[in-house]
């Protein structure tokens, strides 16, 4: 998958409607296969944090077997279908791998990755000197990995791995 290159940029009050608009969209594409909710997660949910402009949104499902058909339906509306992690998730970005507006995870409702990922985000919207370390953190690693995403990612694992332990 080609990669754009990695830019963190102030917080934007338009994610929250952007995320909004795409909800009502998937809520309507992919009921049958919905189980749980759609979540705004990652930075941009997190009011007032710096985040690469990219939203991304949670839907739960019964299990990755059983919404599997989502696949095309999601593929014919827009979305493009990478396997990334495909043993947790159907992974999907909008509108290109090139240029990403909104990155989709399905993720069986309740999953160890489901609770982690809403854990990590209801911590964040509830500690601002937390969710401001956090954004130094991305900030020093985009620069340093700036066209490396896996590396990016890879490195913000052990700041978001000591929040999620210490709220279990």
């Amino acid at each position: 998958m080609s990669e754009q290159s990695i830019e963190i940029v102030e917080h934007d009050p338009r994610w929250k409607s952007m995320f909004e608009s795409e909800k009502k969209l998937l809520a309507k594409l992919i009921k049958p296969w919905l189980c749980g909710s759609i979540e705004h997660i990652g930075s941009t949910s997190v009011h007032g944090l710096a985040a690469k402009p990219v939203i991304d949104i949670m839907v739960g499902v019964h299990s990755l077997k059983a919404s599997r058909n989502t696949i095309d339906i999601l593929s014919k509306n827009g979305y493009c279908y990478y396997p990334y992690k495909a043993e947790i998730m159907h992974w999907f970005c909008k509108p290109t791998p090139e240029i990403r507006t909104h990155h989709l995870h399905l993720v069986p409702f309740e999953s160890a990755l489901w609770q982690e990922r809403i854990k990590f985000r209801d911590c964040l919207r509830a500690n601002a000197e937390l969710a401001n370390n956090y954004a130094k953190l991305k900030l020093t690693l985009a620069k340093e990995h700036k066209n490396d995403r896996d590396l990016y990612t890879m490195n913000k694992w052990s700041f978001i791995k000591s929040v999620i332990e210490s709220i279990d």
